[in-house]
Parts: C-alpha cells; structure tokens; sequence
C-alpha cells in the first residue's frame, strides 16, 4: 500500500487535473461559448473518470473532501486521515485556480458555484447531489478506493449526468474543494457557504441509505496503513 505522503500528493495532483480540466471548461466556455454547457458536464464526468483510473490504487481517488468524510462515517477510512486528505485536495484545487487565474485574467468567477436564484434551493440540490453520487461511490468502491472496472464509469456518470441537469441551477458542486477554489482566487465569496455544508450533509446521508439497501454481514477490513 502507498504510504500517506504519495497519498496526499495523489489526492493533489487528481484534484487538481480535476478543477483545472473542469473550471478550465467553463472558463473556456465563458470567453468563447465553443464549450457548450453538456462539453462542461462531460468534461467533469471524463476527468473523473480519468483520474479513478489513474489514481484509484494509489489514494482512491476521492479528490473531494465530502467523499473522503462520507467514507469515513462508512468505517472505510481512518478518521486521523481525514483532514490531510481534505487539505491536500483542497490545495491542489487552489492551484488549478490559480493557475487559471495567470492564462486568463479576463475571467470573472474562474468556474465558481453560484446560485441561480435562491441560495436555499441550491442548498437542498447539493445535498441530493451528493448524496446520489456518494450512494454510488459507496457502491462501486472496495474499502475507500474508488477502483476497478466499473467504479470510473460509474461515478464519472452520475457527475456528468448531474452537471448537466443541475449545473445551471447551482453549479453541480458535490464538491467544498472544487467550490472554495474558484471563489477564493476570483474573490466571490457570496453562498460559498452552501458549496462548503451542503456536500459534506449529503455524502454523511448517503452512509445510512447504503447500509439499508446494501448491508454488509461481513465487512472488508480497513488495510494497515489505513488505520
């Protein structure tokens, strides 16, 4: 097993091929509209996708502080580890930002989530959102490691199909690092809350739905290392 250090550096480099490819999008979109808003779905669902299987055996892949904390209520994942992953994706999410941020100074929000209209109907969207995709991640995972033939296509779907119905309403976030980025680098501070709590709520929700439709008799050990 790799050891927490090529973890974390593997939760930062997936995360930020994520918001770089994923924002990049919509950035891209905004200065040309070549991208189209289903190019803006597709491209987070195959970036995803793409770094579950580049990654997924390395640190699991998670690049998202609300699936590392979902796991961890799962009993997947040791809770000490929590917070250097979440501070690893978060990181490397910043960076994409800024990154960004230096090729295109004329964007305004660099991709940052904002409410449509009320923030408290984004507010519940993020919550089932990301209780949808964490079901499904819970689901196709073994342990906390989102791996195998089906778990990249999976999750990669439901994070396409869920941009591209809601993305217009609240921006799809299911993901405090990939919200908090763009909105700290762009200074858009506004709702950010309901991108930083609402993820975090839904993927905690999803736990106890898995259980009653999928328990387990005899649960996969948490590997040493993982403790």
């Amino acid at each position: 097993m790799a050891t927490l250090r090529r973890r974390l550096v593997a939760e930062m480099i997936g995360t930020f091929i994520l918001v770089f490819a994923g924002t990049g999008a919509i950035v891209s979109n905004d200065l040309t509209g070549a991208v189209t808003h289903p190019g803006i779905a597709l491209t987070f669902g195959l970036v995803v996708l793409a770094m579950i299987y580049a990654l997924g055996d390395v640190s699991g892949a998670h690049l998202n502080p609300a699936v590392t904390i979902g796991f961890v209520f799962a009993g997947r994942f040791p809770a000490r580890e929590a917070a250097p992953y979440a501070v690893a994706q978060t990181l490397g999410a910043v960076a994409a930002s800024l990154l960004l941020r230096g090729l295109f100074p004329e964007a305004v929000n660099l991709g940052a989530t904002l409410p449509r209209s009320a923030a408290g109907q984004s507010f519940v969207l993020e919550v089932v959102l990301t209780w949808f995709l964490m079901l499904v991640v819970l689901c196709v995972s073994t342990g906390s490691r989102e791996k195998g033939i089906t778990a990249g296509i999976a999750v990669g779907a439901v994070i396409a199909l869920e941009a591209m119905f809601a993305g217009p309403i609240c921006g799809a976030s299911m993901n405090p690092a990939r919200s908090l980025a763009p909105a700290v680098v762009s200074v858009r501070l506004d709702h950010l809350w309901v991108y930083l709590t609402a993820p975090v709520l839904g993927a905690v929700l999803a736990v106890p739905t898995f259980a009653v439709i999928r328990p387990i008799e005899n649960p996969e050990p948490v590997l040493e290392g993982e403790r």
